[in-house]
């Protein structure tokens, strides 16, 4: 049946991974209608690639009353290993959640799913985006489902989070710029008979490197890749190549026996050339993707959400103007080229060969462990607490900032505060805001006796901040902020 949706919705994402699903997540409870276009059953796969929460991640997750219960059924990880002697503690990272968290991305997504449908998102599973158009006013997507065969949807905006092989990026005709760094990865859920003595394990020997992680239901993911065997992804595997690439890079297979799956796969190193093409929007794997080294890919597109979901809110609701959605480019894209460089290094560094590779790892090594200013850097990079978002000179140096979990006057912080897509203005004195930005904005005081006024954005970072701040200059910049 053909059809056509005359009334629209404010936004359509597709793809309902844990990008997807934060995105829409944050529309709902902002009061945006959104639709969510899944080409997929109605299933969480517990086939997932990434296992690793950081920091940042963890942050924006308790900014919307997920992170605890997430925390429950995960397991913590207080330091990093990299290039097998190099142990870096995380007990000084500058937030709440100073570790890792090892969970498979399942969780995350059970856990962003019931959010999401919680706050009423409209799902449209097994619907597959043909192709789409936009004008000046929205977008019509084509998509094809089970019982309704092919029709239009139309939306005032779509992001696509349908992942590397995007169909909302091949539709707007963006390239997908970059090339496959390793060949021939291969994957596999198993049993052991011997449990290894970390949580992680990782290690790289020669041309053999090998990760194993557990899902916490007796099973664990490995990773593996030999240098010496580069085949194409169709070339049969079998349990017995796993261990014995296993054994080469750990010196053991820990008695793996009843894969109940596995795979083999290449990883790529690429990104968009922009994330917005008129109404559209690229979103996590969609926009970029790079080397499982590091545990980025999902932090990035869960990042990549935050940070677009409250501009969209803000625009459809009549409370910005459209160029706040430019912001979008030029604050998520330098970070993905970012997250693409550094996960790159991470891997190549790994698998050094050449006696000049060596050297440079082992110089590298020796500054992280012995310069604190050089690890606090990498360590803010790689668990995302460290980057920030580019802003005018003329404005205040906090401008663009991420603002930690800070504890209030009233015995609040500001997670809390931010919960339900909300501004949160902190300030050195009491504060009675307009009832225009009430159901938008939590007024809050410092417990300490700092005396900047800091306007905190729906994504954690600083849109504005000023010293020694009147009346008059707040309600101007919450008229303009918060709209």
């Amino acid at each position: 049946m053909n059809g056509t949706s005359k009334n629209g919705t404010p936004v359509i994402v597709v793809g309902s991974g844990p990008t997807g699903l934060l995105l829409a997540g944050d529309l709902a409870t902002a009061g945006v209608p959104v639709t969510v276009v899944e080409r997929r059953p109605h299933r969480i796969s517990n086939l997932s690639r990434a296992f690793v929460l950081h920091a940042r991640t963890l942050e924006q997750l308790d900014a919307r009353g997920l992170a605890d219960g997430l925390e429950a059924v995960g397991q913590r990880l207080d330091k990093l290993r990299l290039f097998g002697n190099l142990t870096i503690g995380l007990d000084d990272l500058p937030s709440r959640f100073n570790h890792l968290l090892v969970l498979p991305q399942y969780e995350v997504e059970k856990a962003l799913e019931r959010r999401a449908v919680e706050a009423g998102v409209d799902f449209r599973y097994e619907t597959a985006v043909t192709g789409l158009s936009q004008d000046e006013n929205g977008v019509t997507v084509r998509v094809e489902g089970p019982d309704e065969g092919t029709r239009s949807l139309r939306a005032e905006y779509v992001v696509g989070a349908d992942g590397m092989r995007s169909a909302v990026r091949e539709a707007i005709g963006l390239p997908f710029p970059g090339h496959s760094v390793i060949r021939s990865v291969v994957l596999a859920d198993v049993r052991l008979a011997e449990q290894p003595e970390t949580l992680l394990t990782v290690n790289a020997v020669g041309d053999a490197f090998a990760f194993i992680a557990p899902f916490g239901d007796g099973y664990h993911r490995v990773i593996a890749w030999n240098r010496a065997r580069d085949v194409p992804d169709s070339e049969p595997l079998d349990l017995d190549e796993i261990k014995e690439v296993t054994r080469l890079a750990l010196g053991r297979d820990f008695g793996m026996h009843d894969a109940r799956w596995m795979s083999r796969f290449h990883s790529d190193e690429r990104q968009a050339p922009a994330y917005r093409v008129g109404r559209v929007f690229l979103a996590g794997d969609a926009a970029h993707v790079h080397t499982p080294a590091g545990g980025q890919g999902m932090n990035t597109g869960l990042q990549d959400a935050a940070n677009l979901s409250w501009k969209l809110a803000q625009v459809t609701g009549g409370h910005a103007g459209p160029e706040l959605l430019d912001t979008y480019q030029s604050e998520r894209h330098p970070v993905g080229r970012a997250v693409l460089r550094s996960s790159g290094g991470i891997v190549r560094l790994a698998m050094a060969k050449r006696p000049w590779e060596l050297a440079l790892r082992t110089a590298l090594t020796t500054v992280l462990d012995h310069v604190g200013p050089a690890r606090r850097r990498m360590v803010g990079r790689l668990t995302g607490v460290g980057y920030k978002y580019a802003a005018p000179r003329s404005v205040h140096p906090l401008t663009g900032t991420r603002v930690p979990d800070v504890a209030f006057a009233d015995g609040g912080r500001l997670h809390e505060s931010l919960r339900g897509g909300r501004f949160v203005l902190i300030t050195p004195e009491s504060h009675a805001a307009s009832a225009a930005h009430k159901d938008r904005l939590a007024v809050e005081r410092w417990a300490s006796g700092r005396r900047t006024t800091v306007l905190v954005r729906p994504d954690g970072y600083v849109g504005w901040a000023v010293e020694g701040a009147t009346a008059e200059d707040i309600e101007g910049a919450l008229a303009t902020y918060v709209g």
